[in-house]
């Protein structure tokens, strides 16, 4: 079974990444989880995703505990950069396929379908870790049932033999 994970993040202090809302995506299924800061600093936010420091309810501690729980019956992860990718093959200690490497248009370019009920992204042109994930498996599940449906079509300049009926 196919699974999709998508993240919104802002910096911490160190310049490192500070996952604050973390969406999987599945067939008939999406769940949200938003994380709690790491560390005591003052309160900022990010106008692109409409996050804020205060957002969160789960700690940041369980971060890897759950991501691993929520992924644990799934055979194959997607998630859309190589920067995401790397960072969630490292938590998750398996492989996540980039579906950047398959041409897969930036979330960013799809129209939403999926409405998300989050308070701190009423506003349409937040990114939002759970639009954007839900985006991404709709989006690999057409791509897969095209890439299964594909068939040569005709072509009659690659044959080189001509056949003659006699009798």
């Amino acid at each position: 079974m196919d699974f999709v994970i998508n993240y919104e993040y802002l910096m911490g202090t160190h310049n490192e990444t500070v996952i604050r809302e973390l969406s999987i995506a599945g067939e008939n299924f999406v769940e949200t989880f938003q994380f709690q800061i790491p560390y005591v600093m003052r309160c900022q936010g990010d106008t692109e995703t409409g996050l804020n420091w205060d957002d969160g309810h789960i700690p940041y501690n369980e971060l890897s505990t759950v991501l691993s729980e929520a992924v644990a019956g799934f055979a194959h992860l997607y998630v859309y950069g190589v920067s995401k990718c790397v960072l969630l093959s490292q938590m998750l200690g398996r492989p996540v396929h980039n579906l950047d490497d398959w041409w897969c248009p930036s979330p960013r370019n799809f129209r939403n379908i999926y409405s998300c009920t989050k308070q701190c992204h009423r506003n349409p042109s937040f990114c939002c870790a759970t639009r954007h994930a839900h985006s991404l498996y709709e989006w690999l599940m057409l791509h897969l049932q095209k890439v299964c449906n594909i068939t040569c079509p005709q072509d009659k300049k690659r044959h080189t033999a001509r056949f003659v009926s006699a009798v």
